[in-house]
């Protein structure tokens, strides 16, 4: 098949990590750009993946990236104001690799603001391990140094396409309502929601890829990171918290600087349970699992300033991971020790499923959208090698990022909120499957069992109060 070439990279290409989605990243970077084979370098200490990147045919650098080791390690690869950074790595600081590619001016993109080794277990200060804090981190650097090199922050499927998404969804809403509609900044955007009646966002996703064999115990098992749903799902459970909001939660905690658009609490995310909707199985539960995007878009869409703005939409992840991961989860909170054996399962050994994952936009007067990828395992394999269809929407948002990164140099440090919408997904959308728009009467209100005392809001039914699940308060 013919592919689209992007761009262009003169220079060095560092990819830092070649797990699940280094693997499958690495083949949309051949496909879509023009580069000298002989400067792409991968940085992955893990000997394990040694064969596969001697197999694709570049050259591996064993050494970790660590406080002491980062600046010399990529100083000895980059080349100033050439080349590229792609940071799909876990336990390597991406505040820190972003600043120090800035310097040598240099584009940069990762998924997620990941901090150094040991951070999600040995912080004791949970308002420290949200991922509101690390956001923060990174815009105050963006306050501080707000031009420079095109930096793009926490560019996967979400954090990162699910925000695109949101817009792409408000533009149909819009349509469908008869509202005139041309957002050009984020003050329009945010007035786009605000006047539609959106009332909040679950990035409401549905995983039902499965295998053959049975999972057995001892062994974690899911369709990307186990060691990064590990970390985020102990993290606290957090989410950008609206304007609107009737009731707050006993054990929740506010931000005391920044934006302050979220909110967080006092358990696990993982162990965090949220109703919602996704087209597939209709109405479900999902693992309020802390993420970027739920901080940013809240961030985002706000009308106002101060600690009590005009309008702010609530937004959190609804998580439904394919099975063998939700009985992974079972165990290792059941037994309270994280299984020794982490198992990806390969796009091979997958018979059957999709991962479908969107955005619900609630509380509007036709209710609720969903908008979203609904990705099948098949469609995967025939779109792009080494990569199941979860793998496939981040694989493919990072190439929509890069390319965005090469088209506007000089753009600073951007979240995927900030960049063109439109764009991004004309790169991506050859690799998502079916995109499409879906409505629902479903509230979390819907076919609710009255056997047992709920404290629900029956005046407001997308209260968070009605979403969380806390049966016997």
């Amino acid at each position: 098949m013919s592919y689209p070439v992007y761009a262009r990279i003169d220079g060095p290409i560092v990819m830092i990590g070649f797990g699940s989605i280094g693997r499958g990243t690495l083949p949309l970077i051949e496909r879509h750009f023009d580069f000298d084979r002989d400067k792409l370098v991968i940085i992955e200490p893990n000997a394990a993946n040694a064969p596969a990147i001697q197999a694709a045919g570049y050259r591996r650098v064993g050494d970790a990236l660590t406080p002491a080791s980062y600046r010399d390690v990529l100083g000895g690869l980059l080349q100033r104001g050439q080349g590229f950074v792609v940071n799909l790595s876990v336990d390597t600081s991406s505040l820190d690799l972003m600043k120090f590619c800035r310097e040598m001016d240099v584009p940069y993109i990762d998924t997620v603001v990941e901090p150094w080794e040991g951070f999600y277990f040995d912080t004791e200060d949970n308002a420290a391990r949200t991922n509101y804090a690390l956001r923060q981190a990174v815009r105050d650097e963006k306050a501080a140094d707000p031009g420079g090199s095109t930096a793009v922050s926490c560019c996967g499927a979400n954090p990162g396409m699910v925000s695109w998404f949101v817009k792409a969804g408000l533009e149909k809403l819009a349509h469908d309502m008869g509202v005139a509609a041309d957002p050009k900044t984020r003050q329009d955007w945010a007035a786009l929601m605000h006047k539609l009646g959106v009332k909040g966002v679950h990035i409401a996703e549905r995983d039902t890829q499965v295998r053959h064999a049975p999972r057995a115990p001892g062994h974690f098992v899911n369709t990307w990171s186990v060691e990064g749903f590990i970390a985020e799902g102990f993290q606290p459970a957090e989410l950008g918290w609206g304007s609107w909001e009737p009731w707050f939660p006993p054990n929740a905690h506010r931000q005391a600087k920044g934006c302050k658009s979220a909110i967080w609490l006092e358990q696990p995310g993982a162990n965090t349970r949220v109703r919602t909707w996704c087209p597939t199985p209709g109405p479900q539960f999902g693992f309020l699992v802390t993420h970027n995007e739920s901080v940013s878009i809240a961030d985002y869409y706000t009308v106002g300033d101060g600690d009590h703005p005009t309008f702010r939409p609530t937004v959190h992840y609804a998580y439904h991971p394919c099975d063998d991961a939700v009985l992974s989860l079972h165990e290792m909170f059941g037994s309270g020790q994280v299984q020794q054996v982490h198992h990806i399962l390969d796009v091979e050994e997958i018979v059957d499923g999709i991962d479908e994952l969107g955005v619900l936009l609630y509380g509007h007067d036709k209710n609720a959208l969903w908008y979203g990828s609904r990705l099948s395992n098949d469609d995967a394999k025939t779109l792009a090698p080494d990569q199941n269809a979860t793998g496939l929407q981040v694989t493919s948002a990072v190439l929509a990022g890069m390319v965005w990164a090469l088209e506007n140099p000089g753009a600073g440090i951007v979240e995927t909120d900030e960049m063109d919408h439109a764009r991004c997904l004309e790169v991506q959308s050859a690799y998502l499957g079916p995109v499409e728009g879906h409505y629902t009467d479903w509230t979390p209100l819907s076919d609710r069992q009255s056997h047992f005392p709920e404290d629900l809001i029956e005046s407001e039914p997308w209260a968070f109060a009605n979403v969380l699940e806390r049966l016997g308060a």
